[in-house]
């Protein structure tokens, strides 16, 4: 499974998140939604934004137990 946190500078949930996914053991790509015109698009009021294998599975507010479920939920859907 590639994941992947699509940030934003500056943005304290975002590092809350990525933070929370580096304490599971878990080193997603960072995106940045600012740097490409497509991702803010899609995600600009929603980061942080968790993407499985380029699917959103959770956004806004990724405490560990919201980030444990549905990394749980992603991986038993393959």
């Amino acid at each position: 499974m590639q994941l992947a946190l699509v940030t934003r500078r500056g943005c304290h949930l975002c590092e809350e998140a990525l933070a929370a996914l580096r304490a599971m053991g878990v080193e997603p790509r960072l995106l940045d939604v600012d740097a490409d015109p497509e991702l803010s698009r899609l995600y600009d009021f929603r980061v942080p934004v968790l993407l499985a294998d380029g699917r959103v599975v959770a956004e806004g507010r990724l405490d560990p137990s919201t980030l444990r479920r549905a990394l749980r939920e992603r991986s038993g859907n393959q």
